[in-house]
Parts: structure tokens; sequence; C-alpha cells
């Protein structure tokens, strides 16, 4: 039997933790940028990007569309890469674009898709293939692919600012996004119409598989809780973060803030891209529709590898700050239903209420990703998994596999 005093004290404590985790979805539902509404999209109305079905503002004097080049780093990228470059190719973007693509030692032939889907496109002559060279230290591998497509970009002017010859932007973009035909045309009206030195597009994940209905939605909504789409576009708060996959980037800012070289080591690079980027002018981030990863996780490990790659990164490498977040993670994500399910009295409402706020939270991401909404209920346990391969990211990194990408560990030891 357990002693009076004993049930009194587990009660207080249950109802404490209760309210600590109701409080906390209070204070991120209303306080936290909104989130959760996944609002910042560029179907939506706003400067420089029309609603999703009409044209793109014409361009004309002063203004007339700047010349682009797209980036794409490669390295054993077979099963995407021709779509990528095809998608690029076959833009209806009115101005000059050109496609770099980077071959980062492959072995499985990306070079030869690459050049067989610009052919394919009746566009060879706008896509110029490089070899990667050797990968130097202190560089992560797809930096330095990205590094050595800029100065290919840029070599008609020896790479200068201000120069005739080098791309207005470049469109960093990745070898698994697949781009709709008027995407770079919604990108660049939004970057002049709004003066932004960039332009990123989270790209929609691939959600098919029975892993990925389950576990994408959650990884984008945990990323707009981390970076409110919100707070990142406006000019006035200090907060910045980009999408990899769709960064359209003004030149002269991109030098002006010290190039790829200031982030050469970075593991989460497009979040300090636009931390530079920022510290130049205005920057904007949204989810789209119109730039799409047909890279498949069809599997638990394919996404827990995704995760594992950057979340110790995120968190310094600090071992405290990785036992902050575990704890944080469980007291606002898996307590509620414990003591919804197992708890009595006011903890157990407390912490149902905080269960409903959390299910309610998850409802516009599982529309954007067209999912049932059953799945709110179901964040607790996505959460709990996600913990686990955070766990797993600090894990592999003092195994010194930190980072692991393309068979490379680029986390610093």
């Amino acid at each position: 039997m357990v002693p009076r005093r004993g049930v009194s004290a587990v009660t207080a404590a249950a109802q404490a933790i209760g309210g600590v985790s109701l409080l906390i979805w209070i204070v991120m539902l209303t306080a936290r940028g909104g989130f959760w509404r996944a609002r910042e999209r560029d179907d939506q109305p706003g400067p420089g990007s029309p609603p999703r079905n009409e044209p793109a503002p014409p361009l004309s004097g002063a203004d007339a569309w700047p010349a682009v080049t797209a980036v794409i780093p490669a390295r054993n990228e077979a099963a995407s890469i021709a779509q990528a470059v095809e998608s690029l190719l076959r833009q209806d973007y009115p101005g000059p674009l050109r496609v770099v693509v980077v071959d980062d030692h492959s072995t499985d032939g990306t070079a030869a898709m690459a050049q067989a889907a610009a052919a394919g496109a009746g566009a060879a002559g706008r896509l110029q293939v490089l070899a990667g060279a050797p990968l130097p230290s202190g560089w992560t591998g797809k930096l330095w692919a990205v590094r050595q497509g800029i100065a290919a970009a840029c070599a008609d002017n020896g790479g200068g600012p201000d120069q005739d010859g080098a791309p207005d932007f470049l469109l960093l973009t990745d070898a698994d996004i697949a781009h709709a035909p008027d995407n770079l045309r919604h990108l660049v009206a939004r970057a002049m119409a709004g003066s932004r030195v960039l332009v990123s597009l989270m790209a929609r994940l691939r959600c098919d598989a029975w892993f990925e209905r389950a576990l994408i939605p959650a990884f984008v909504y945990f990323f707009q809780m981390l970076y409110p789409f919100a707070w990142v576009n406006r000019r006035d708060r200090r907060i910045a973060a980009a999408a990899g996959g769709c960064m359209l980037v003004r030149r002269a800012a991109l030098e002006a803030a010290g190039g790829i070289d200031a982030i050469r080591g970075e593991i989460i690079d497009d979040c300090a891209l636009a931390a530079r980027l920022k510290s130049q002018g205005a920057i904007w981030l949204g989810l789209t529709r119109r730039a799409v990863s047909v890279r498949p996780y069809d599997h638990l490990g394919e996404i827990r590898r995704m995760v594992a790659r950057t979340a110790y990164a995120q968190l310094d490498y600090s071992p405290l700050l990785l036992a902050g977040t575990i704890a944080s993670l469980l007291l606002t994500f898996v307590a509620p239903p414990l003591l919804a399910l197992f708890a009595s009295g006011g903890a157990q409402g407390l912490g149902a209420l905080a269960w409903l706020l959390m299910a309610l939270s998850y409802q516009p991401m599982l529309r954007f990703y067209g999912r049932s909404p059953l799945w709110g209920p179901v964040l607790p346990a996505v959460a709990l998994l996600y913990t686990a391969f955070t766990f797993d990211s600090a894990w592999q990194h003092w195994r010194g596999r930190g980072g692991m990408w393309k068979g490379r560990a680029q986390a610093p030891r």
C-alpha cells in the first residue's frame, strides 16, 4: 500500500507536469509566430507572388527578367538528376536561364543522366556539367560542390560583383527537386517585388509510403516550430532560416555576405546561409507545391538518417543541450497523452487538454500534405520517434559518424 502522503506527492507532481505541458501549448499556439497555421505559402496572395493559378506579373524596362543560373550539387543522384535537370530546363522563365550540375565524384552515371536529360529537353546548350575537384579540408561536400558551381556560373566575369556576364540570381537547388514550369518565374517575381536577397521554398517532400505518411508532415511541422516562417520573413526578427532544396539568392548579396566560403563547414548550411543573407536584406521562406522532392523515404531508417544528419549540429554538439531538448520534447509531446490516459483528476484533464491543443495544431500541416486529421492524436508517438532520432544523431557524432551524407562523415569531431 502506498502511504497517503506519497499518493498526494505523486498527484501533485502529475498536476504540475500537466499544468506546465498545457502552458507550453498555450504559449506555442499564441506566441510562436503562428507556426502551426502553415500560412506562409507561395500559393497565397502576397507581394510579388500571385495566387497559384495566375501568371506571375510581367517585368519590363529596368525590371526586366534578370539572368538566373541554377546550381545543382550531385553525388550519386542518377535516380533523380534527370527529372531535376529537365524540370529546370523546361521552365517558362522569360529571362536568361542556365543550369550548372557539379558532379561530386559520382560512380553511378549521374553526369551522363544529366546530359541526356538536357538533350531530351532540347536544351543541351544551357546545361554545364562540371567534374568536381577533390574535397579540401574544412569544407562539407555539398558546399564545396556549390562553391564550384557558383564559380562556373560567374566565370564570364571572374566572379566579381557588378560586372557583366554573371547572373543576377543564383538558384541553389538539389538533385532530387523537381520544379513546376512556373516556379522560377514566381520566385524571381517575389524577390524583385520585395527587394529580397533570398526567397526559399520548403519543397513538398514525398508522402506516399506508410512511413512517409506517418513522419514526413511532422518533419515540416517541427521545422516550422523551430523556425516560425512568419518570423523568418520579418526584418525586425533576427531568426533566419531557409530550405536548401530551393533557394533563389541575389548574387551581389551573397558576395557581400562573404560567399559560400563563409559557411564552408556548416552542416545546416541552408539556415547558416539565410542568417548571413538576412544581414544584407529581406528574406522569405514558405511552403510550396511548385517544388517537390522525388527522393523516396520508404523505410524508417531513411527518415532516421535524414534527421540524424543535422539534429545534433542544431544543438551545437552540446550534451547539455541534448539532455534539455530530450526532456522538453518528452514534457511537451509525450507527457500529455500519458496523463490523459493513465492519470486521474486534474492531472488527467490538464493532459487531455494539452493533447487536444497539440492535435489541433497539427491539422493545417496534415491538410497541406493531404493526410487524414486522425493523424493528429498520433503526434506524440511521432514526436517520440523524432526524440530517438535526435539522440541517435548525437550517438553517431560520438562514434565519429556525425553529419553522414553520401558516405562522408562531415561533422567536426
